[in-house]
């Protein structure tokens, strides 16, 4: 037998036999398997069912099991890996097959002539076939002499008929620079995939490898330079060698907000409400609200409500007019259980193009100042009051306008052919006295009702019935009622409802994009969801928070780094956080640092802003917490950095001022001179403070909270303090301004009580200087800043 292979090999080397009936190469018409031999165990061409019967054993076939039996082998025996039951032409080749007669008779043939079935297995092999054959004989042959010759018969050969016969494929140019792969099993039908005919399937009597090792690159890997200007959450460089796993495409973010927000600590209501507002987005734009039904209700209803009040009249444009445009602003009104109350679409005019003395005189309109409002929840929290929050619809419509102002149509009212122009007999959202006009309105039918208007914020109305106590604080179109007494709030509610068109919103839990929650221990206002919009916004919810905001002693310049190609991300980002600092003191050094930039802001000024929102990624839920255990007294601390800006040397003030245990008003401002020494800049930053208590006793008198005993004043200079005591001018104050002596006066007044404190303990330090991580988180403990929503 090996003497016929090395004759059959040696042929196929000289040369080139081809046969027409099963369109392969290595044997003629003649010698032609599939045309001598069929197989009725398997219904196949090419093979006797007795070899057949050997091979599988005397199991039956399903007719699919039959087809698939033989599939892989018949198809890659084929030269050009096409289907061994079709021919090139593309006849069925199953006409050319032999009868059963014939057959019958090659299988009478090949019972008596067992000889002629080895040749005619001989001539049905392949030339790939015959080379793996004549490897395995001359492998044998080299182990011994004796084996080759004496115990030929018992070396085990691969049947040359057996589909489970692997050839041995050429490696291709690319197989020698990579690593081998696996021998796969080839899908059933080859003719869909691309596999060369080279490779078949792997023997499926032997155990298929569970994984094959993959080479991996022992190449040191480092960040390209130009992403070390950026921080890349999702990208993790790590050496070859490194024993610290990648983290998984499937485990998302290293840092993943879940890890620093959490809602399991809040009430079943409270955390209903969160996620409910959480879940919705308000459109940007007419394009984007158009497709939504509920906005398009929106607009109708806001359509129709402006010409129920007969707010403009369309009409050509007068000679030397030039019409001002408008836009579409959307906002949800959430009730107090999260669920919505409406979707509010609001048609706002372009009043930045108005022009002074022709579409607008006066513009000045009070608005509700912050720190009001937390002193008003301070006083709620601690005398337990109510607190409710109103809506006013349309509130800009009910004010009288006395200029000629004209505007373009509202995007759809608009129509294609038509040149009219709105000629507005009513304020409008967006004009500059629209809110003038508004506010006038209110407060005369407020006060018709018995309120009386504060001096020191004309926003807060208040009203003295007995032991019942109301107020109303008015932020334009947004009403807080607080009091004692709910009749007394009731009737105020029904009183506004015939004035002007008032939604009840329930308990306080959303007022200005800032959220609210009570509890026994106190209120607690926070802005988490516009924290996280923040951040969503500039693409930083997955990366790697900080400690503190800011590094420690940095100083930031206008000539350091190149200018940014795109400001207004810079401005809008800057101008999102000075929002922010409504409920974060912690970070309002940094925002005043970063705000004097907005002119010209360059890369390192970028940088420092991208720091301080990694360091709200670490604590977006973090907010102040009115105790419900407070004495409401005033205590203040005071403190300066001297000459602490680079550029001007200008010192740099900060205050927080407490009402018992709860802060409420805070700032951090550069002085408007330059002060000649330490203890200048410090009697400065004592003078602003006491301008704050001052305006505060007003406050308070007004919130019936009577203030006895004079407001502790800590400073941490000695030499400040002395001045303020002695009633001598010498050579160290005589430059200092007359108005800058507020601090004497209130002291021989008895609203102040100047006191020294340590630097390690002033609380306003925090406000005037860039601190490390330790010294930030001792004092950012003591501001009363807490965080329900961390997960620990």
């Amino acid at each position: 037998m090996a003497a016929t292979t090395q004759s059959r090999l040696n042929s196929f080397k000289n040369a080139k036999v081809h046969c027409d009936h099963c369109d392969r190469d290595g044997h003629t018409i003649a010698n032609c398997r599939t045309r001598l031999y069929h197989c009725n165990h398997c219904d196949k061409d090419g093979h006797t069912e007795e070899f057949c019967r050997k091979l599988h054993g005397n199991n039956s076939f399903g007719n699919e099991g039959k087809r698939d039996s033989h599939k892989s082998t018949r198809g890659l025996d084929s030269r050009k890996g096409q289907r061994s039951n079709f021919s090139p032409s593309g006849r069925d080749n199953t006409s050319s097959q032999p009868t059963a007669h014939a057959a019958q008779s090659s299988l009478q043939d090949q019972s008596t002539h067992s000889n002629v079935s080895d040749q005619n297995i001989l001539n049905g092999l392949t030339p790939d076939q015959f080379q793996q054959l004549a490897a395995a004989i001359s492998m044998v042959k080299s182990q011994s002499s004796t084996h080759a010759h004496g115990n030929a018969a018992a070396f085990d050969f691969p049947d040359p008929m057996d589909s489970t016969m692997v050839p041995l494929p050429l490696p291709s140019p690319t197989d020698l620079t990579t690593s081998p792969s696996p021998i796969s099993t080839p899908p059933t039908d080859i003719s869909d995939t691309n596999i060369p005919p080279t490779h078949t399937s792997a023997p499926l009597n032997q155990p298929q490898p569970d994984s094959f090792p993959i080479r991996q690159s022992t190449r040191t890997k480092q960040i390209p330079k130009w992403q070390q200007d950026y921080h890349m959450s999702n990208t993790t460089f790590t050496r070859a060698n490194s024993s610290t796993p990648a983290p998984s495409a499937s485990r998302g973010t290293r840092y993943p907000l879940s890890n620093y927000l959490s809602l399991t600590r809040l009430s079943p209501s409270h955390y209903a409400f969160l996620a409910k507002i959480s879940g919705q987005t308000e459109p940007t734009s007419y394009a984007h609200a158009i497709r939504d039904p509920h906005w398009q209700n929106a607009m109708q209803a806001e359509l129709e409500a402006l010409q129920h009040n007969n707010t403009w009249s369309l009409g050509p444009l007068p000679t030397g007019h030039k019409p001002i445009g408008c836009r579409w602003v959307y906002k949800i009104k959430y009730h107090s259980d999260g669920s919505i109350e409406r979707y509010k679409a609001r048609l706002v005019a372009k009043g930045y193009t108005q022009v002074e003395g022709l579409d607008y005189l006066e513009t000045f309109s009070p608005t509700a100042k912050l720190t009001t409002l937390r002193c008003l929840l301070t006083i709620a929290a601690a005398r337990n009051w109510f607190i409710h929050q109103l809506d006013v619809q349309n509130a800009f419509l009910h004010g009288d306008l006395h200029e000629k102002v004209y505007m373009e149509p509202p995007p759809g009212l608009r129509r294609q052919g038509e040149h009219l122009v709105c000629r507005l007999n009513k304020s409008l959202y967006g004009l500059k006295q629209a809110s003038r006009n508004w506010f006038s309105k209110f407060s005369h039918s407020i006060k018709s009702a018995g309120f009386q208007q504060s001096k020191a914020d004309y926003s807060l109305f208040t009203k003295v019935t007995g032991n019942s106590f109301t107020a109303v604080l008015i932020y334009v179109d947004d009403i807080l009622l607080t009091g004692n007494d709910l009749q007394e709030m009731a009737r105020l509610k029904s009183f506004l409802l015939k004035h002007f068109r008032i939604k009840d919103l329930g308990d306080l839990k959303y007022f200005l994009g800032i959220e609210f929650s009570r509890s026994r221990k106190g209120i607690f206002m926070s802005q988490r969801k516009y924290a996280l919009d923040i951040l969503e916004d500039a693409g930083l919810l997955g990366a790697r928070p900080e400690k503190f905001p800011i590094e420690q002693h940095l100083k930031l310049t206008l000539t350091d780094g190149v200018l940014l190609d795109n400001p207004t991300r810079y401005r809008r980002l800057v101008g999102r956080l000075i929002y922010l600092t409504v409920t974060r003191p912690d970070i309002v050094y940094s925002i005043q640092t970063l705000s004097q930039f907005m002119h010209q802001p360059k890369k390192p000024h970028l940088e420092a802003a991208l720091r301080v929102l990694r360091f709200i990624k670490g604590t977006p839920g973090q907010g102040l917490l009115f105790s419900a255990t407070n004495n409401l007294a005033l205590k203040a601390y005071c403190d300066s950095d001297w000459a602490g800006c680079p550029t001007t040397r200008r010192s740099i003030t900060g205050y927080c001022i407490f009402l018992g245990n709860s802060l409420v008003s805070w700032k951090a401002k550069k002085q408007s001179n330059v002060a000649r020494s330490s203890a200048e800049a410090e009697y400065r930053a004592m003078s602003a403070t006491c301008l704050e208590l001052t305006w505060l006793r007003y406050i308070l008198h007004d919130l019936k909270v009577i203030q006895e005993n004079p407001a502790p004043l800590y400073c941490d200079n000695q030499a400040a303090l002395h001045i303020a005591a002695n009633p001598v001018f010498h050579e160290r104050t005589k430059h200092i301004e007359i108005d800058c002596h507020i601090v004497r006066e209130k002291l021989q007044a008895g609203l102040i009580n100047p006191s020294y404190v340590p630097s390690r303990t002033q609380l306003a330090d925090i406000f005037t200087k860039a601190l490390g991580k330790d010294n930030f988180n001792l004092l950012s403990g003591k501001l009363g800043l807490h965080n329900i929503h961390s997960p620990t």
